[in-house]
């Protein structure tokens, strides 16, 4: 039997329990599914429910026991980087299910500049994430993003990330196959509706995989700043940016979040342009909780948690962690 769908769920919940029940049910869920016009909300069938408390347990999956909540890797090849991180986080297939159908979104902005730049992602941290979910049983790995320098198919290519992730076995989503969904956000603050790539909602699993670089309007952009490349208005993201990303990212719910350090940008950027700007840290940061992920990620440009007005914003919301001495935090160096 084919797992349900968090949609299909929503309609059976919607009509076995009658109209307000349902509805108090579906608010924590996130929305409901509707033919009728309109924004029509949706959620992925792995998303996270939004609990009341303050400080709920991000993601869909159950942590091993001993498993930590944030991991860092260091001085390896992109593979071995997201090896090791994913290994000590309990491994892909507590991420992935069999026949799962997996949507990673990596930071692919720009059409004109190569990985070295550090203004796109590493190409080989998302084909080894590729092929991790592929071995996991995966049914299907999709790789998108939205750039806004140039068409998607020129950034897949210019980046690297297109021949990586074909090499792996997964598949590149362009234009004009991409559909965009209008969807009310009914836990939001301030962002309650946007237009999102419909295939990261339908999606079993949501990997998110940014690049960690500067960035002059939000500082820096990590995990949460990322989730802009699955709506199509991101301009209405820029009002109000720290409570809006978090709204985003309460509503979209990552199952694993994983940086790219491999190479950052410390400078000009999210385009960048400068090799002088690039540093290369070979390393990488993994976990279920996108607020404590981009917090740790925020000290490698020396900056705290409370730098960023997302990452507070996302704390206050009870998306994850900012207080990193509360977190248990594995750190691996796989150079010796």
């Amino acid at each position: 039997m084919s797992p349900i769908t968090r949609r299909e769920f929503l309609k059976t919940l919607s009509a076995a329990l009658g109209a307000t029940t349902a509805a108090n049910l579906l608010s924590a869920c996130g929305g409901t599914d509707s033919d009728q016009g309109g924004a029509q909300p949706a959620v992925r069938p792995g998303a996270a429910t939004q609990a009341s408390d303050a400080n709920p347990t991000p993601g869909s999956s159950t942590a091993p026991t001993g498993a930590p909540d944030l991991v860092i890797v260091r001085q390896g090849q992109p593979e071995a980087l997201v090896r090791g991180a994913i290994d000590a986080l309990g491994g892909m297939k507590r991420f992935v299910s069999p026949g799962a159908n997996v949507v990673i979104k990596p930071n692919i902005c720009v059409a004109y500049h190569t990985y070295e730049y550090a203004a796109t992602t590493n190409p080989w941290v998302v084909g080894a994430l590729v092929k991790l979910a592929l071995e996991a049983g995966a049914r299907e790995v999709s790789v998108f993003d939205y750039p806004f320098g140039g068409t998607a198919q020129e950034a897949y290519a210019r980046s690297g990330i297109a021949e990586q992730v074909q090499a792996a076995g997964g598949q590149m989503l362009d234009m004009p196959n991409i559909k965009f969904v209008d969807t009310d956000l009914p836990n939001a603050k301030d962002l309650h509706k946007a237009s999102f790539f419909d295939d990261a909602l339908k999606a079993d699993v949501l990997i998110d995989v940014p690049i960690a670089k500067t960035h002059g309007l939000a500082r820096l952009t990590l995990g949460m700043k990322n989730l802009m490349g699955l709506i199509h208005d991101r301009q209405a993201i820029h009002r109000n940016l720290g409570t809006r990303l978090a709204d985003l990212a309460g509503f979209l719910r990552p199952d694993l979040v994983v940086i790219d350090a491999v190479r950052i940008l410390t400078a000009n950027g999210p385009t960048g342009g400068n090799l002088d700007d690039v540093k290369e840290l070979d390393s990488l940061i993994a976990s279920t909780d996108i607020v404590a992920a981009d917090s740790y990620a925020a000290g490698l440009f020396g900056l705290q948690p409370s730098d960023l007005a997302y990452v507070k914003a996302g704390a206050e919301a009870g998306l994850g962690q900012s207080d990193l001495s509360q977190l248990n935090i594995q750190e691996l160096n796989l150079g010796g």
